[in-house]
């Protein structure tokens, strides 16, 4: 993606988008692009990697309006997701997918632990 696209444009929504429009957007683009639902499809992923970045500026007040006034421009050295992998966008997922995907993220693309959850459970189990 060398030339970036208007992060409004990116989730399909108007720059007067309130909170839950924001979400639902991002939800419906991440469903539509997860990896998992799209295994070996590097231009959906590349869609997914986009919406989560815009969905991670759009989401944030602060970032959001430096956004509106600053553009991309405004966003550091290379945008919001410069610095961004994939753990760190799986990360994101808890509080919008719950278990939608069966549990964590992350965790079968190979981190460390830093989306997955372990339930606790009885250890002694008969």
């Amino acid at each position: 993606m060398s030339q970036k696209r208007d992060y409004y444009e990116v989730l399909g929504i108007s720059k007067s988008a309130d909170e839950s429009e924001i979400k639902k957007a991002y939800r419906k683009l991440a469903l539509q692009y997860h990896p998992d639902k799209n295994p070996d499809d590097s231009t959906a992923e590349d869609k997914f990697k986009e919406a989560a970045e815009a969905y991670e500026v759009l989401s944030n007040a602060e970032k959001r309006a430096q956004y509106d006034r600053f553009g991309h421009a405004g966003m550091g050295q290379g945008g919001a997701g410069a610095g961004m992998n994939m753990d760190d966008i799986f990360s994101q997922f808890g509080d919008i997918f719950g278990n939608a995907f069966g549990g964590g993220f992350g965790g079968s693309r190979g981190s460390s632990g830093g989306g997955s959850r372990v339930v606790k459970g009885n250890p002694c189990r008969g």
